[in-house]
C-alpha cells in the first residue's frame, strides 16, 4: 500500500503554457547531480548546464574537506589562534552547522573532523586502504579532549571564525544540502521556478509539472543486502512542492571489521560510529540545508532522543528502526504525521 505525503502549502503559480521538461546532470562531491525543470518550449535553457555546475563548484572551493586548496582546508590547517574571514556561503552554512549542533546537544558537531578521520571516513587513512586500522581508545579520548576544550568561536559582524587550534572542519552532513538550495535558488534567479533538483540523494522541489502534478519522489528505504528481505514499511511518497527531503541511514556507508559493522556516522560524543537502534532518518523541511544537518543528529541520537528532539523542534521526520526479530519499526514526528493524506 503507498501512503501520500502533501504539503501545508501549496502555491498556485502554474507551469509555463505548453511547458517542457529540461534535464540536466553531472558529478560533484564525489556523487552525481541532476536538475528537471519545467521551461517553456522555444526556451533551449542555454548555459544553465554551465551555471548549475559552476554553482556546485563554488561550494567545493570554500567547504570541501578533501580539497586542500579549499577555504575550508585552509582553515584547518590555518595557526591556532587566529581569526579567519570566511567566504560568506561558508560562514553560514559552517553558523548553521553549529546551530544543529547546539540544539542537538552535540550529537551533531561539524568541528568533529578529526575523529571522522580517525574512523577513516574522511580524504586520508580510507578504512578501505589494506593498512587501515581502527584508532585506539587512547587516540578517540585525544580527539574527544580537543573537540571539548577548543571550541571553534564566529564573529558575525565581520564574518570570521576562531581556528582555535587543530580543529578539523568537515561539513559533509550539511554542504551537500546546502548546495541543493542553492541550484535551486539559482534556477530561480534564472526564472525557473519549476524544478526538482538532486545532489546524491538529498532533493528540492519547487512548483509543478508541465501536467499540474507536483514533483512526486518515495522516501528512502533500508537498502542493505543484510536486510533486504526482511518487511519493510509501507512506501510513503512525497508531494516535493516547495520542501526538500534528505535521508540519512547506517546502510550508506560502512566498514565489517571481527563481524562487527561500523557505520561512517560518528557520535561526536563518545567518539564512536553509532551502534543504535537506527536504521535510517528522513527529514522534511522546507530548507535542504536543514533536512540534511537534522538527519544527521537524529541518527546519533537514537530512536527514542532523536523522536523527541524532532518534536520539541517542530521536525517531520521519519526514523526507521531495527527490530530484534530482523523487522522494521516506523516512528513519525507529528508534523509529519499531519502531511498524510488520509
Amino acid at each position: 500500500m503507498r501512503r501520500v505525503l502533501l504539503p501545508h502549502v501549496v502555491a498556485d503559480e502554474p507551469a509555463p503554457a505548453g511547458g517542457v521538461i529540461r534535464d540536466f546532470g553531472g558529478r560533484s562531491m564525489g556523487t552525481r547531480w541532476s536538475v528537471r525543470l519545467v521551461a517553456a518550449p522555444e526556451d533551449a535553457c542555454a548555459q544553465l548546464q554551465q551555471g548549475l555546475q559552476q554553482q556546485l563548484d563554488a561550494v567545493v572551493a570554500e567547504m570541501s574537506h578533501w580539497e586542500s586548496d579549499s577555504d575550508l582546508g585552509r582553515f584547518n590547517r590555518a595557526e591556532a589562534g587566529s581569526w579567519r574571514r570566511l567566504p560568506p556561503a561558508f560562514f553560514d552554512v559552517l553558523a548553521f552547522a553549529l546551530d544543529v549542533a547546539r540544539a542537538s546537544g552535540g550529537a551533531y558537531d561539524p568541528c568533529a573532523g578529526a575523529l571522522v578521520n580517525l574512523w577513516g571516513f574522511g580524504p586520508h587513512g580510507r578504512f578501505d586502504q589494506p593498512d587501515f586500522a581502527p584508532p585506539s581508545a587512547s587516540e578517540i579520548s585525544a580527539a574527544l579532549a580537543s573537540l571539548a576544550s577548543r571550541p571553534v568561536l564566529l564573529e558575525r559582524e565581520g564574518r570570521r571564525a576562531l581556528q582555535p587550534g587543530g580543529v578539523q572542519l568537515d561539513l559533509s552532513a550539511v554542504a551537500k544540502g546546502y548546495s541543493v538550495d542553492r541550484l535551486a535558488f539559482f534556477l530561480k534567479a534564472q526564472g525557473y521556478a519549476h524544478c526538482l533538483v538532486e545532489v546524491g540523494g538529498e532533493l528540492r522541489g519547487a512548483g509543478v509539472k508541465p501536467d499540474g502534478q507536483p514533483w512526486w519522489v518515495a522516501l528512502e528505504q533500508v537498502a542493505d543486502g543484510a536486510d533486504h528481505a526482511a518487511p519493510q514499511p509501507e512506501e510513503l511518497v512525497l508531494a516535493l512542492h516547495g520542501l526538500s527531503v534528505a535521508t540519512s541511514g547506517d546502510y550508506r556507508r560502512y566498514f565489517e571489521l571481527d563481524g562487527r559493522r561500523y557505520s561512517h556516522t560518528i557520535d561526536p560524543r563518545s567518539g564512536m560510529p553509532i551502534a543504535n537502534d537506527l536504521a535510517s532518518v528522513t527529514v522534511v523541511h522546507p530548507q535542504c540545508m536543514a533536512a540534511d544537518a537534522w538527519s544527521t543528529a537524529l541518527t546519533v541520537l537514537g530512536c527514542e532522543h532523536g523522536l523527541r528532539l524532532a518534536e520539541q523542534q517542530g521536525l517531520a521526520v521519519r526514523l526507521v528502526a531495527r527490530r530484534r526479530d530482523g523487522g522494521f519499526t516506523e516512528h513519525m514526528s507529528t508534523h509529519l504525521r499531519s502531511m498524510l493524506d488520509e
